[in-house]
């Protein structure tokens, strides 16, 4: 499915004062706007994903599941400073006619919330039944839930939190002094810095799956005798050159520093007092191994957040169960759109 692309041609101005000159939004849509337009859920996807949701989360944009396309009209929108469509450090910049590479700003979770707003506002949505996220995804949910509270009926939140701790920027630090081992990085072309790139990535993997994963999917087949050309290693590897052959690292690097903003508290006395505003039914969904966004992480949200009920599912693949445990979270979100 081919994504659609609105051009906002008005300066847009960010959190910490720096403006954009126009911003290119790219989204996917699935399904059909009822006639009273009270059938559409916004997924926020998480940091290297895009807008095309059936791509990046299986067997979710199906018949009978909580993205059902018969049912529901479903948006989602590439964030700002990615790297599939929306506005970014690839982008040309209007003033100067080239690419911004690194002189594409820093940014923050409720610069993506405004900028979702500009493209709710163009399609005239000013309401809807259920807002969803995973990860950077969630942290999109809560911003938006606090910034605008009537936006949404309901919220999916899923491993997620209300800030990023220390443990999470220091992940992203690692990752940023990976990159920044790379001679190339900083040059002036899209292919700039792709080692960097696959080390930065070889160190999140480590953080979205956690010992459990690795132990179980990365085992040797004969293990006797073996000294070198580990399984887990060549994994590394592919994952990183993966990442690489599809991303770029100024995006990269610009997203790991925005994960690092969030902290849904800031300027609004606390993290409690910030939660408490929320008026949308919100289901918490934490997973037992994630060690990103644990388990305690996801209780500050459901004892904060008023009307919210709290799930834990069961899995050994870490923070990454949020794209594999479909059919534990498809029960979970069905009932939460259901219960009216």
């Amino acid at each position: 499915m081919r994504p659609l692309v609105y051009h906002h041609n008005k300066r847009f101005e960010l959190e910490s004062g720096t403006v954009l000159p126009e911003v290119d939004i790219t989204y996917h849509t699935f399904g059909k706007l009822s006639p009273k337009a009270d059938n559409i859920i916004w997924v926020c996807h998480a940091l290297t994903a895009n807008s095309d949701v059936a791509d990046w989360w299986p067997h979710t944009v199906e018949k009978g599941k909580f993205l059902d396309p018969d049912k529901y009209f479903i948006i989602c929108a590439n964030i700002l400073g990615s790297h599939y469509g929306t506005t970014g450090p690839l982008s040309i910049n209007p003033v100067t006619q080239s690419e911004y590479y690194t002189a594409f700003p820093r940014l923050t979770i409720r610069d993506l919330i405004r900028c979702h707003m500009l493209l709710a506002e163009h399609l005239g949505i000013k309401k809807v039944k259920m807002l969803i996220g995973s990860s950077i995804g969630g942290f999109q949910v809560l911003e938006w839930l606090v910034m605008y509270p009537d936006f949404a009926e309901r919220a999916a939140l899923i491993a997620t939190a209300a800030k990023a701790q220390p443990w999470v920027i220091a992940f992203n630090e690692s990752q940023r002094m990976a990159i920044e081992t790379d001679p190339t990085f900083g040059e002036r072309r899209p292919d700039a810095g792709q080692a960097g790139l696959e080390t930065a990535r070889s160190i999140a993997l480590l953080s979205y799956r956690g010992q459990p994963a690795y132990d179980a999917t990365q085992q040797e087949f004969e293990e006797t005798g073996k000294t070198k050309d580990f399984r887990a290693s060549s994994y590394q590897r592919y994952q990183g050159q993966k990442l690489s052959r599809r991303f770029n690292v100024y995006s990269y690097y610009r997203l790991t520093q925005l994960i690092d903003t969030h902290n849904i508290g800031r300027g609004r006395g606390s993290i409690e007092n910030a939660l408490s505003k929320i008026k949308a039914k919100c289901a918490i969904i934490a997973i037992t191994s994630d060690i990103i966004y644990p388990v305690s992480e996801h209780f500050v949200l459901y004892k904060n957040i008023r009307n919210s009920s709290m799930h834990i599912i069961d899995s050994d693949f870490g923070h990454d169960g949020f794209l594999i445990e479909h059919e534990k979270l498809n029960n979970i979100i069905n009932k939460l759109l259901e219960n009216e």
